[in-house]
């Protein structure tokens, strides 16, 4: 019975068979698996191929910009005026500093900061994935940092700007923000220019954005052109120190100084006071940045009187014999009394240049009329901006003659009425000096001369005034302390009264002087400009004329334009006379 059960148990364990019908749905089953993940691999490896590498690629290759170095700014003879050097700025991932607790003291001390000041600001910017910690670090400074290896903290190559000249040239150079673009003078006039366009590279990031592998993708970056400036470093410098020590001296708010060359319409030199020391950009202030010679404008004065007869003979309105009767040195237009600062009598134009006399302006310019005393500046360019692209640069003021009447003409015939910027003003001396021709004026150094203009007034008629304004330079002229030892120079002074909220103010002036070197064939033109001298005096011929001497003194030597009285030596007269003779 035992034996019975135990056969009975065995039967029972034997596995039953499976239906058909349950092997088939089960191989159905597998089948559709199968070819449900082959489908899904085809999907991926082929039809969503680029999508799915393109995703990856967002996560992990970054391309990174490859900085293109500004290019230099140079003066004419290729000194240094801006350059741009290579600088580490340091950067991190808040979140991951935050939490390397024991780096982020080094970090901070490395970075001149107190702990609890770095932790505070990460803290407030913990979302974010980037934040600068420090621009432009010295490149020694900013591999101590990294050699901390703090979490989530990395350096980035960059640029900084620097200039050589220091405050010698600021206002025409100007500077750069800390992203390296121009802000103002030639760095924003050119800033396209300099820039450059900059180049990338494709490389591998990991999940905290530091570089581990570079790809071969590199495109170089294109730099800047550098830009090669018309002033020569030699003379700014020579202009900026005259400057400086006449505004410090004569206790005055400022002033500037102007050079340049008549033959090509280039300026040589460019510098106003009070100025600013770009290197240090915590220092700049408004009033140092602004380029007073290009966008400031006054009241020219008696530096207005040679364009006037020079026009007025082209005119033929007088001519070179005229004399003009100045009295006892007052005249009456309306209710203006014009008067001069004393008596002079009969004076010829020479005369009347010589000892800047007022009533004898006054009596040219209401005999050429208000439409001749007009159009006399507006030739010279008075009324019109002299287009030197430089950012701010301001054009003249001057109504239009139908608004003038008598008083209005005779006190625009010695300066008052009417506003012009220093490069105006210095622009239409340079005509006179170049023989009437007037030209366009540059701050780029020119590789070609552009032609004139026009003709303002005729060669005969601007030599004539040149020859008259070596008299106001003469020992008994109004400028004598303009005077050059062994040169001839030409000029004239100008003292302005300023306009105050109730007209002219008796105390403050400006101080002028306008004149070049040598008077016979001008090489330099130079305009000097005192604003408001509170010691010494106030008149053009003993404030500005004496600075205008001074630089002048030093643009002949470092020019080598030769004295008057120069013989060259009988070697170099005999190779002169032998190139003469020669056919070709």
């Amino acid at each position: 019975m035992t034996r019975a059960r135990n056969n009975h148990r065995v039967e029972a364990a034997e596995p039953q068979p499976v239906s058909p019908w349950r092997a088939r749905v089960i191989l159905l089953g597998l089948g559709l698996g199968v070819f449900a993940l082959v489908g899904r691999a085809f999907e991926l490896q082929v039809r969503d191929r680029d999508f799915l590498e393109a995703e990856g690629a967002k996560r992990f290759e970054r391309t990174v910009q490859v900085p293109a170095g500004r290019a230099a700014i140079r003066d004419r003879r290729g000194e240094p005026l801006a350059l741009s050097a290579p600088v580490e700025s340091v950067w991190a991932v808040p979140e991951d500093l935050l939490a390397d607790t024991a780096s982020l003291p080094l970090v901070a001390r490395l970075l001149g900061q107190a702990p609890d000041e770095l932790r505070a600001f990460l803290q407030a910017r913990e979302s974010r994935r980037f934040v600068y910690l420090r621009r432009h670090m010295a490149p020694a400074d900013a591999r101590r940092v990294q050699a901390v290896n703090a979490e989530g903290v990395f350096l980035q190559r960059e640029y900084r700007r620097f200039y050589p000249a220091g405050e010698i040239a600021s206002q025409l150079v100007g500077v750069t923000n800390i992203d390296n673009r121009g802000q103002e003078g030639m760095e924003l006039a050119y800033d396209e220019w300099l820039q450059g366009t900059p180049g990338s590279r494709r490389v591998i990031r990991d999940r905290t954005g530091r570089v581990v592998e570079d790809l071969a993708e590199f495109t170089p970056p294109d730099p800047g052109e550098d830009l090669h400036l018309s002033i020569d470093l030699r003379l700014q410098y020579v202009a900026y120190r005259e400057l400086k020590d006449a505004v410090d001296r004569s206790g005055a708010r400022g002033g500037l100084v102007l050079l340049l060359d008549p033959r090509t319409g280039e300026v040589l030199a460019m510098a106003s006071q009070p100025g600013f020391n770009p290197n240090r950009r915590d220092e700049i202030g408004t009033a140092g940045v602004r380029n007073r010679v290009i966008t400031d404008t006054f009241e020219p004065g008696s530096t207005v009187k040679p364009l006037l007869i020079a026009q007025a003979m082209d005119a033929g309105v007088i001519d070179w014999r005229t004399q003009i009767e100045t009295g006892l040195g007052y005249y009456k237009v309306g209710r203006l009394q014009i008067r001069d600062f004393r008596g002079y009598g009969q004076l010829d134009l020479a005369g009347v240049l010589r000892k800047s006399s007022q009533v004898g302006a006054a009596k040219i310019g209401l005999q050429v009329g208000a439409e001749g005393v007009w159009s006399a500046y507006n030739d010279f360019g008075l009324a019109e901006t002299v287009g030197t692209g430089f950012p701010g640069e301001a054009s003249g003021v001057m109504r239009h003659f139908t608004e003038w009447g008598e008083i209005a003409t005779a006190t625009a015939s010695y300066g008052y009425g009417l506003a012009v910027t220093a490069l105006q003003l210095g622009r239409a001396y340079a005509s006179l000096a170049d023989d009437g021709r007037l030209r366009p004026l540059s701050l780029v150094k020119l590789d070609e001369v552009p032609p004139p203009l026009r003709q303002v007034v005729s060669v005969e008629n601007a030599q004539r005034v040149r020859h008259w304004l070596e008299g106001v330079v003469a020992p008994d002229g109004t400028a004598n302390r303009a005077a050059v030892p062994g040169y001839r120079v030409a000029g004239k002074t100008g003292t302005v009264r300023k306009v105050k909220a109730d007209g002219y103010d008796e105390n403050t002036h400006m101080a002028l002087f306008a004149g070049m070197l040598p008077a016979d064939n001008p090489q330099v033109v130079g305009l000097v400009v005192i604003d408001e001298p509170q010691h010494g005096g106030y008149y053009g011929g003993v404030v500005a004329a004496p600075v205008f001497a001074k630089v002048m003194k030093s643009a002949a030597r470092l020019l080598r334009i030769p004295p008057a009285d120069f013989q060259p030596p009988a070697s170099e007269a005999l190779t002169a006379s032998t190139d003469q003779s020669s056919p070709t």
